[in-house]
């Protein structure tokens, strides 16, 4: 498994640790499972797909109400038995480490869904905006809320019904799950670049997600019918739209990105050191240790 902070350099190094092992990717990317979400989520390019099998990339319909990442991890599951069914070895890589410990420790224990309670915070977020709403969870579980955006009122919700049903909030469950039972054995490297270097690379990037089309393909997105997609809410797609309705300028939406990019790759970084076995490693040292 290899692990890291979004533009760390995961992808090249999969593609170089899997040549070397004769292996197949799995890619465990939150908005990448997404299909006609391409530029915005930083998929692999059409080199890089054809240089090893790739697994779980654009394989869901953006509109599609259910997925999550109990759903990822079936799919995970099945993809690992099909290809070690073929004796092919398996590289998982992605920054989304919820879907990472699901598929290592099974999906978190919690109580099911309250629809009662649902509503009223559904409710209460028409009402008050969803800026009151995730300032209820700010309230009482800081950590998870750190992790979600204010316009991600899905999670928000989840987050509170958590707590409202066990007296505890999301990031204490989470924090217990991290430490069960392994489902696969597995080695887990984390990318940890310098973080000047990593930010650079992040502002880099972001310039050139939008050289690429991203204001374009998001457009395209919204006359397909996707403005109300899951995807379309995430770091990138948000900025673009806005560009796209005349709310923000194509240089604002810019600034705004890297700057949401910088800080969601500080929490991935938090996520991943407190993650069972992970070894925080290099490239160049994940390589030596194949050879």
């Amino acid at each position: 498994m290899i692990a890291g902070p979004t533009a760390s350099g995961k992808t090249a190094l999969a593609i170089a640790v899997a040549r070397r092992l004769d292996a197949e990717i799995i890619s465990a990317d939150s908005q990448q499972v997404y299909r006609h979400f391409d530029i915005g989520t930083a998929k692999p390019s059409p080199e890089e797909l054809a240089a090893v099998p790739h697994h779980l990339l654009s394989c869901v319909d953006p509109l599609d109400p259910d997925f999550s990442a109990a759903r990822f991890g079936k799919l995970a599951d099945a993809a690992i038995a099909d290809i070690t069914a073929r004796e092919k070895r398996v590289v998982v890589v992605g920054g989304t480490g919820l879907y990472l410990r699901v598929l290592l420790h099974g999906v978190m224990p919690g109580p099911a869904r309250d629809e009662a309670l649902r509503a009223e915070l559904e409710a209460y977020a028409d009402r008050e905006g969803n800026e009151a709403l995730h300032a209820r969870l700010l309230a009482v579980d800081p950590v998870t809320a750190a992790k979600h955006p204010v316009q991600d009122r899905l999670r928000v919700i989840r987050a509170l019904e958590i707590h409202t049903l066990t007296g505890k909030p999301a990031s204490e469950h989470r924090e217990a799950h991290a430490f069960s039972a392994d489902r696969h054995p597995y080695a887990l490297w984390v990318l940890n670049p310098p973080r000047e270097r990593l930010y650079e690379v992040i502002n880099q990037r972001t310039k050139k997600m939008f050289a690429s089309g991203l204001i374009e393909e998001t457009r395209s997105l919204v006359d397909r019918g996707y403005r109300q997609a899951a995807p379309m809410r995430a770091v990138g797609y948000l900025q673009a739209l806005q560009v796209v309705d005349g709310a923000m300028t194509e240089a604002e939406a810019i600034t705004d990105v890297a700057q949401a990019t910088r800080h969601y790759a500080k929490r991935q970084l938090t996520w991943f050191k407190k993650e069972k076995g992970a070894r925080t490693v290099t490239a160049e040292e994940a390589l030596q240790s194949i050879t």
